[in-house]
């Protein structure tokens, strides 16, 4: 993990990136060789993305950041066994601008982190972006894909 080349507030208001996501559960491990149990996001894009994480662990929440995946890079987020069904992404385009958003907020800052609690964000000092939800359904190893969707009338609003 390593703090990004431009803060997730330089990313231009109102620019948003329409978000499609491909999931794939451990067929992509197996497929890849050694059965490695991990969570993994790969940019399937042309650009540089910064990527924060949000899971619930036995203490409660907490959100980590940045990795910095190159175009067409993959990342390990966390290594191991997941202990969750469910994990939250935000993720900025550092070329184009733009981010890969959703509705579950939770707590990120410009530069690398790792903050317990979702809880008074703004009140503590930190960030508030809104995050998107990943169902692993209970999987033991799980590889997310951030991918471009062209533009269209409807998700260029």
């Amino acid at each position: 993990m390593s703090s990004p080349g431009f803060p997730a507030k330089a990313i231009r208001a109102g620019v948003r990136m329409a978000l499609c996501l491909a999931v794939a559960g451990g067929a992509l491990t197996l497929a890849a060789g050694a059965a490695r149990a991990d969570l993994r996001m790969c940019n399937m894009t042309g650009s540089r993305i910064g990527v924060a994480l949000g899971y619930r662990d036995a203490q409660g929440w907490i959100t980590e950041g940045w990795w910095n995946l190159g175009a067409k890079g993959c990342e390990t987020l966390l290594r191991g066994a997941l202990a969750a069904r469910f994990y939250y992404i935000y993720a900025v385009d550092y070329d184009r601008g733009g981010e890969w958003s959703g509705k579950a907020f939770m707590c990120t800052r410009d530069r690398e982190f790792s903050i317990r609690g979702v809880e008074n964000c703004l009140a503590r000092g930190y960030d508030r972006n809104g995050f998107f939800e990943v169902d692993t359904g209970e999987q033991k190893s799980w590889t997310i894909q951030l991918t471009d969707t062209p533009r269209t009338p409807e998700n260029s609003r």
